[in-house]
């Protein structure tokens, strides 16, 4: 079956399978921010914006995302400059193996999207979709409050 949907901007008509998932179609388009973890929704390894909103790419049929728009993690950037999400993650420290980090990103995109001043109690259940682990999620919560403060400025890419 054919879909047209939007991936990171651009326009794309592509040829699916009809049990194909969001995820396997993103990483065959080359998309490989986006990555496989548990395929059952648990890690969020895979998370996408599917018309804005955080979803697990693992649980979506590809053809529910015909006519949408579908961001990962390489569309946040701008002109060549990471999202302030991206360069707070770096920032802090946020990173360790990185397997996680696309979808924290994702995930806390989303988050400062809905309530661009979360407390860190709404921080780490705006995360808590997303499985790491390296750490104790701590840098990672310093992150998301870092990238609110530079989108609260107005400052897009600080």
């Amino acid at each position: 079956m054919t879909i047209t949907l939007t991936i990171n901007g651009e326009r794309k008509t592509l040829e699916i399978a009809p049990d194909e998932s969001l995820l396997d179609l993103l990483r065959r388009e080359g998309h490989m921010g986006v990555k496989v973890g548990c395929r059952t929704g648990d890690c969020g390894a895979c998370a996408v914006l599917l018309d804005g909103r955080a979803v697990n790419s693992c649980l979506v049929f590809a053809a529910k995302a015909d006519g949408r728009e579908v961001v990962t993690v390489e569309g946040l950037e701008r002109d060549g400059l990471l999202h302030p999400v991206q360069r707070a993650f770096l920032d802090e420290g946020a990173v360790q193996c990185g397997y996680c980090t696309p979808g924290m990103v994702i995930s806390a995109v989303d988050l400062l999207s809905r309530n661009p001043d979360p407390t860190e109690e709404e921080i780490r259940q705006g995360l808590s979709g997303n499985l790491c682990r390296c750490t104790g999620y701590v840098k990672q919560i310093r992150a998301v409050s870092r990238a609110a403060a530079v989108l609260r400025g107005g400052d897009v890419h600080a």
